[in-house]
């Protein structure tokens, strides 16, 4: 280090010497026209053959010498002696130029003879500053730096006010420097310092001026001369790279790159980068302050102090947090450790850069332009800090580790929304998220990387993770809170379809959402989905299609759309196997859609179509549960139809096939009535006593009892009537009437059978039954009562006028008599009654019982031995006993008769007209006399 220092030092003392060599005849080109690598890029240089030394110099050496000789006392020898040194000087210099192999020292002998020669001669002359000045740039040039250091002392100690001073102390300075003598050296830059910008030596002298304070060991002294160079070269330059600095020549940035290693050795040698700020005492300082950071920080690096160099980049993004070049020290911090395998501080340096540099940080505010910067670096720390602990929370499973992830790739989507990695990047978490079972969390952020950014690689993976999240959600939520996950995983199921159509996985998502949405009772959304389902092209695997039908079938059989229904139905049991054990349900809900149908048509009044839908399960669904049901209402609806053929059939067809089914009960009454209107009496008799046998409701069961009993009857059918009739008299012994009327019929049939002891029976049965009734008697068992007691007294009368009035005729009479007293009693119970025909008959029958008598009377036998006037005498006595008897009856018929002036005008009431007009009207007067032979046959 020591020798790259002394060979610096010797570069700028030949500047220093080129700089002299400017004030000679012969200028030598300014710093600032020097040619630059970058101006040599591609230019091409003509090199012209060697004229060797030019004559003219040579020429006017020549000259000037032969002047001399030629005139030793002449008054402009003196110009001539010193213009003759000028010229050995040019011609050393172009010598110098070319390719002359001569020794510096040969070379310059000549012009250092001139010049002594002409200070000797004329040791007082006022231009003698410029001889010394010539004369020591000569020994200098020539390697003889000791007598140029004492030619200089007396230029600048006899000559101080020389337009030459401040460029001799420089000189000084240098070779003083060159000779190791610092402190002179020091001080004689010090001295051209004092000139300030009014030298242009004085910027070189400050810089040499900290070089000889560093080689002194006073470092804090040469970095305040260091840092003025600084400021000569930097402030108000930018903080572009030094090669790019505006105004910046190569002369000048090769300069301040050597300030900047000087510099840093000395801050190396003091604090390090916490000596830094005490030097910053300027806002124009504070402008390169970075390189300061930046330069010590490169000298750590090649001294393989990372620590140090990592600290130095970070103390200047400390210190000053708000620069445009933070972000870039910063990131020299993480670059240093990442490279030295410091991987730890590494991240802890680049959750630094985030945290100063994200978009809420002060640094934004304060610098927007370098915060645009800044941002790649921001964008991939927090890529990197995400995905490192992403890993490592993929290895630990910690809680800490995830979440720090998830803070990290949160903080990446936030400050870098619309980056191209974004969307790759929001997918990460939420699979980082689905990993610590953050299933809600990871849902949102699944369902954000597969559709708020343009479509990409790990859209459709991410909408359809987003599916799974919801999934695992569901699992762990109850109670009301159930219903609004799903509700949410099936939006965002129809979301991924929507916006995935041609992914392989969008059938299974709409399937799910289908049914789920079933589940859910939204039928409307439920049964466009499985539309959607099934009309997918290609279609869909099989077992997809068939809960997309099955979704289409229940919801359209739930609207009322049997029709749709059945057709579902019928694609949903294409696609199950035979012997799958849902086959059964599904045909009871085949056969379910077409029954509705016909419940429909049945409705609306098409009951013909009804019947078609009704016979049309039997057909889709035989072995359904309700094809029963079916056939039953086919049968009502045939019925309704008055289609009583069909009907009966369907009806006989159901007995057979369904014997134990409940409807047999409501089967028979169905065929009873079509049997009736069929008048098939027979057939409609025995389903009423069917009928009857099975019904629980007593009074329907009676009533059945009793219509199958009439039916009989229709039918001609005595013996199963009569049967009939008996067996509703013993089950139904009440109500009164009822089971009067069906003695009452019983009794009709036994006399057409000519069977008079048991209509007797059941005459006897039908009165008793009324007269005990009470207040359970109607108008129509008073009726068959009456009828029953005049039908008693017929055989009574038959009775009495079966006695003869033979010999004995006492005895005869008296057992006549009471014949007829019975007859009578018994016409007079039916009379009773007060029903007219029964009235009027047993009327009759009364008159009639009294003529009879009278009759009889007459008709008599004759006592034997009775002379011819006993006899006559006799005959008189009978004729005046049966005389009141004709007029007894006499007066019934015309009470009879009298009837007409009721409106009653019956058989009887016309018997007894006929009667009356056979009877002699001259012997009602006899009444008083009828009266005592009445009363003495009595």
């Amino acid at each position: 280090m020591r020798t790259g220092r002394n060979r610096l030092a010797g570069r700028l003392a030949a500047l220093a010497v080129m700089g002299l060599a400017a004030c000679s005849s012969t200028k030598a080109p300014k710093v600032a026209d020097q040619p630059t690598l970058k101006t040599l890029e591609g230019r091409q240089v003509a090199v012209a053959p060697d004229q060797g030394i030019e004559k003219r110099e040579e020429s006017a050496a020549l000259a000037y010498k032969d002047f001399l000789k030629a005139a030793p006392r002449d008054p402009h020898r003196q110009e001539a002696l010193r213009r003759l040194g000028d010229l050995e000087m040019d011609r050393v210099d172009s010598q110098a130029g070319g390719e002359s192999n001569s020794s510096p020292t040969n070379d310059y002998a000549s012009a250092i003879k001139q010049y002594q020669e002409f200070l000797k001669t004329y040791p007082n002359d006022p231009g003698n500053d410029r001889v010394y000045y010539q004369l020591a740039r000569a020994y200098e040039l020539g390697g003889q730096l000791e007598p140029a250091l004492k030619t200089l002392d007396k230029l600048v100690q006899d000559y101080p006010r020389s337009r030459y001073i401040d460029e001799a102390q420089f000189r000084r300075g240098e070779v003083l420097f060159s000779l190791r003598d610092y402190g002179n050296a020091e001080r004689a830059y010090a001295t051209t310092m004092k000139s300030g910008d009014a030298t242009p030596y004085y910027g070189r002298a400050l810089y040499m001026h900290g070089w000889t304070l560093f080689k002194q060991g006073r470092l804090e002294d040469g970095l305040t001369s260091f840092f003025g160079v600084l400021d000569r070269k930097l402030i108000g330059k930018g903080d572009a790279e030094l090669d790019a600095l505006p105004g910046l020549t190569r002369a000048d940035r090769e300069l301040v790159e050597d300030t900047f290693r000087v510099t840093s050795l000395s801050l190396e040698n003091l604090q390090g980068a916490s000596t830094i700020p005490s030097y910053i005492n300027s806002a124009g300082r504070r402008e390169y302050e970075f390189r300061v950071y930046q330069e010590l920080g490169e000298l750590y690096i090649k001294q393989e102090r990372v620590k140090d160099a990592a600290d130095t980049f970070a103390a200047f993004a400390q210190h000053q947090p708000l620069h445009a070049q933070a972000p870039l020290m910063q990131a020299r911090v993480i670059d240093i450790y990442q490279k030295n395998g410091f991987e730890t501080l590494a991240l802890e340096a680049k959750k630094s850069y985030v945290a100063r540099y994200d978009v809420n940080s002060d640094f934004r505010k304060a610098n927007p332009a370098a915060w645009e910067r800044a941002q790649p670096l921001v964008k991939l720390h927090v890529a990197e800090l995400a995905r490192h602990y992403h890993a490592a929370a993929q290895k630990s499973k910690k809680s800490e580790d995830y979440q720090e992830a998830v803070r990290w790739y949160r903080s990446y989507l936030a400050s870098f929304p619309t980056d191209p990695q974004a969307a790759q990047n929001n997918f990460l978490l939420a699979e980082l998220l689905f990993e610590d079972s953050r299933f809600a969390e990871a849902s949102v952020e699944y369902e954000k990387a597969a559709y708020k950014y343009p479509k990409h690689a790990k859209s459709a993976d991410a909408g359809y993770a987003a599916l799974l999240a919801y999934a695992q959600v569901e699992k762990r939520t109850s109670g009301a809170d159930l219903k609004k996950v799903q509700l949410a995983g099936v939006d965002s199921a129809l979301r991924f379809a929507k916006a995935f159509p041609d992914d392989a996985r969008a059938g299974a998502v709409l399937t799910n959402a289908a049914d789920k949405l079933y589940a859910l009772n939204d039928p409307d959304r439920a049964l466009a989905v499985a539309q959607q389902v099934v009309a997918l092209k290609p279609p869909v695997p099989a077992a997809q299609r068939k809960v997309a039908w099955t979704v289409i079938a229940h919801t359209t059989f739930e609207r009322g759309k049997f029709d749709q229904a059945e057709q579902g139905y019928t694609q949903v049991l294409a696609l199950t196997p035979d012997k799958d054990p849902a086959r059964g349900e599904l045909t009871e809900r085949l056969a379910a859609s077409i029954y509705k149908q016909g419940e429909q048509a049945r409705a609306q009044g098409n009951l013909r179509d009804a019947v078609g839908h009704f016979n049309r399960v039997a057909e889709a669904a035989p072995s359904s549960s309700i094809r029963p049901n079916a056939q039953y209402d086919a049968a009502a609806a045939l019925i309704a139809l008055k289609d009583w053929d069909a009907a009966t059939r369907t009806l006989e067809d159901f007995r057979q096939r369904y014997p134990r089914h409940p409807l047999q009960d409501d089967v028979s009454s169905k065929l009873a009535v079509a049997y009736v209107e069929k008048g098939n009496w027979s057939q409609a008799a025995g389903e009423f006593e069917r009928l009857s046998a099975v019904n629980k409701d007593p009074q329907l069961a009676r009533a059945g009892l009793w219509q199958a009993a009439e039916m009989y009857e229709k039918a001609n059918s005595r013996a199963q009537a009569a049967r009939v009739y008996d067996r509703y008299i013993k089950q139904y012994p009440q109500p009164l009437e009822p089971a009067v009327e069906a003695r009452y019929r019983l009794a009709r049939m036994a006399k057409d059978d000519g069977n008079p002891g048991r209509e007797l029976a059941l005459m006897k049965e039908i009165q008793q039954a009324d007269l005990t009734g009470g207040s359970a008697r109607t108008n129509r068992t008073r009726y068959l009562g009456a009828t029953a007691t005049l039908a008693l007294a017929a055989p009574v009368a038959d009775d009495y006028r079966k006695v003869a009035l033979v010999e004995p005729l006492k005895q005869a009479l008296k057992t006549k008599k009471a014949k007829m007293e019975l007859a009578l009693k018994a016409y007079a119970a039916a009379a009773e009654y007060g029903v007219a025909d029964v009235a009027t008959a047993a009327t009759y029958q009364t008159a009639e019982l009294y003529s009879d008598f009278g009759k009889s009377l007459l008709a008599s036998q004759r006592p034997k031995k009775l002379s011819q006037l006993e006899l006559e005498q006799y005959n008189v006595l009978l004729e005046e006993q049966a005389f009141p008897f004709e007029e007894k009856a006499i007066e019934l018929h015309e009470v009879n008769a009298h009837r007409t002036t009721e409106g009653i005008y019956d058989k009887w009431v016309k018997e007894s007209f006929s009667a009356l007009s056979k009877l002699r009207p001259g012997r009602y007067a006899k009444a008083e006399l009828s009266e005592v032979v009445v009363d003495a046959i009595r």
